[in-house]
């Protein structure tokens, strides 16, 4: 895939159902997706692609761990320093996610059916069925899977800010 793909499959992501809840702090979350997308050069022919993502739970890398991670396979001058960066960071912590993305977990699903009327029929039916953590996510059918990778940075960057407070609450960073 090149850039331009990338790019255009990233520009083309849109939520239209977002998940209810975060990712949880102290334990993991298996998130359902419903990916629609339009098939390229077939007009009204869309696939809906219904699989799970599953966040592990997040993970504080202190200064000292974060810098264990960064001197694997470096010599004396890369310890100097992370030895410098362990002093100017005393406070630093980082979340760390983990996602596992199975294809065997994904089915597909063809329509002849105008592309907005599939959106609107798998948001009701997410809708109607109350899953708090599901997602319908319109995006680009070649470049699914980037569609997928933007919708669980945009997860983390809506989940970290509410973990690092549960984390400071019970006094762990």
């Amino acid at each position: 895939m090149n850039k331009e793909n990338f790019d255009y499959a990233i520009e083309n992501t849109r939520v239209i159902v977002a998940p209810e809840q975060k990712i949880a702090t102290f334990g993991s979350t298996s998130f359902r997706f419903y990916l629609v997308s339009e098939l390229m050069d077939r007009a009204n022919e869309v696939r809906v692609r219904d699989g799970r993502i599953h966040a592990d739970r997040p993970q504080i890398l202190t200064p000292d761990n974060f810098a264990r991670l960064l001197l694997e396979g470096f010599g004396e001058k890369a310890e100097h320093y992370i030895e410098q960066l362990r002093e100017r960071a005393r406070d630093f912590a980082v979340l760390r996610y983990g996602f596992q993305f199975r294809k065997t977990d994904v089915v597909e699903r063809m329509f002849r059916d105008p592309i907005d009327a599939v959106i609107a029929r798998t948001k009701s039916q997410v809708e109607g069925e109350q899953e708090p953590l599901s997602a319908v996510i319109h995006g680009v059918d070649d470049a699914w899977e980037v569609c997928l990778l933007k919708f669980t940075i945009d997860m983390i960057e809506r989940s970290s800010g509410g973990n690092l407070g549960d984390f400071r609450k019970r006094g762990l960073i």
